[in-house]
């Protein structure tokens, strides 16, 4: 199968990167409005699941039950960089909910974002579970082991009564049957599914169209979870990061996901995009989604220039020069 080009980078003109991928629109009745590329792709969300894989904990009254702010709930949903923030809250999160962190079936990690990172090694500090980008996802499938008396050895298996509600939520919102839905074991070890590129943005779409899920818990848990998010964006991923960016913006809900997934949704347009960068590289997704956001004519003009800024269409040397260009084929 061929893939379209969506992105080639140029240095002194010369051809150095080209990234082929698919990208998939739907409007708020789950029709495709614009696609690049095959939208009934199969595409493992990565960490773009994390919006519903939290979903079954907050179906839960773990927040009243255990005194958690919004803040440390939004860790449910994060792939935190290693912050002192987010080191903070993730320990106020083990500590209310006397999680033991060795049960954590994430590895041990060091932060990610280099200034956190060189500190903590500087300090000599070992690295641990509970900095792993996807640690606080496994507090969340913890505390809902907690609250629901299950036990929380092998939380992370697919026969686990957890996973099985993950996956029954995901089929409800990307309206893809169970025994369709492709398995895969992610980076932290849990489970991690795909669907077609088309699915997953319909997916996204109830997250800003709530109403079109028929269960009124999930539908619950599912504003919730996007009001968390917009609430707490630098909780989600880190300041200076995409996925921060947009949610700062109370009109999008977005999340990112390894190898190049991205998905994001806009409430007042009633509009959802997925993607897939298939080089897997991160690198060019503000450019790629900046320039997706000028093609619907978003009328957010901060929002684009925060990408932007985040990552110009020009390439620089690590002197601050330019020396190349990235175009976007859409």
């Amino acid at each position: 199968m061929e893939y379209p080009v969506i992105a080639e980078e140029f240095r002194n003109h010369q051809l150095e990167n080209v990234h082929q991928g698919v990208i998939c629109i739907v409007n708020e009745n789950k029709e495709v409005i614009y696609q690049k590329g095959d939208s009934n792709q199969p595409i493992f969300y990565r960490s773009a699941m994390k919006p519903i894989q939290a979903i079954p904990v907050f179906t839960t009254d773990i927040i009243n039950k255990y005194n958690l702010t919004d803040e440390e709930a939004a860790l449910f949903m994060a792939s935190q960089r290693g912050e002192k923030y987010h080191q903070e809250a993730l320990i106020r999160v083990k500590e209310k909910l006397d999680i033991v962190e060795d049960h954590l079936v994430c590895a041990s990690s060091y932060p990610l974002n280099e200034a956190p990172k060189m500190e903590y090694i500087l300090a000599k500090k070992p690295k641990r579970r509970l900095l792993h980008n996807c640690a606080g996802k496994h507090l969340g499938f913890m505390g809902y082991t907690k609250v629901k008396g299950l036990s929380q050895e092998g939380y992370e298996r697919p026969d686990n009564p957890l996973q099985k509600k993950v996956l029954h939520y995901l089929s409800e919102l990307s309206e893809v049957p169970i025994n369709e839905i492709k398995l895969g074991t992610d980076g932290c070890g849990v489970p991690v599914h795909a669907v077609p590129l088309k699915n997953m943005a319909i997916s996204y779409l109830k997250f800003v169209r709530p109403e079109l899920i028929e269960d009124q818990v999930a539908r619950d848990a599912v504003i919730n979870i996007g009001e968390i998010m917009n609430a707490h964006p630098n909780i989600i991923a880190s300041h200076d990061f995409i996925c921060s960016v947009l949610l700062k913006d109370r009109n999008i809900i977005a999340k990112g996901g390894a190898q190049g997934v991205y998905c994001l949704a806009l409430r007042e347009e009633k509009i959802s995009i997925a993607l897939k960068v298939l080089s897997g590289t991160e690198l060019i997704w503000p450019l790629l989604v900046a320039e997706i956001l000028k093609k619907l004519n978003y009328q957010n003009e901060e929002t684009i220039h925060a990408l932007l800024q985040l990552k110009p269409d020009t390439i620089l040397n690590d002197d601050g020069v330019v020396v190349g260009k990235t175009k976007i084929y859409l």
